[in-house]
């Protein structure tokens, strides 16, 4: 019969994985708020406003998505 030791890493394992999985949820839950407030802000604009920093109303849940790129391809400064 084979015994088998207990060692006490198993809880920190555990522990460890719990607080990855709550980090990565909280930074998903994070980015989901930038991105419902940026579309929002986005929404609100008059479509003239829209045309002035150029973009339509149909792109904006892709700039919403897509902070870093500029919806034609061109990168922003920022």
């Amino acid at each position: 019969m084979s015994k088998i030791y207990r060692t006490g890493l198993a809880p920190a394992v555990s522990q460890r994985r719990n607080f990855n999985a709550f980090k990565n949820l909280w930074g998903a839950f994070q980015e989901w708020r930038k991105w419902e407030r940026l579309r929002g802000d986005l929404c609100s604009l008059s479509d003239q406003e829209l045309m002035d920093i150029g973009i339509t109303r149909g792109e904006i849940d892709y700039v919403a998505s897509n902070r870093d790129t500029d919806p034609r391809g061109i990168r922003s400064a920022g």
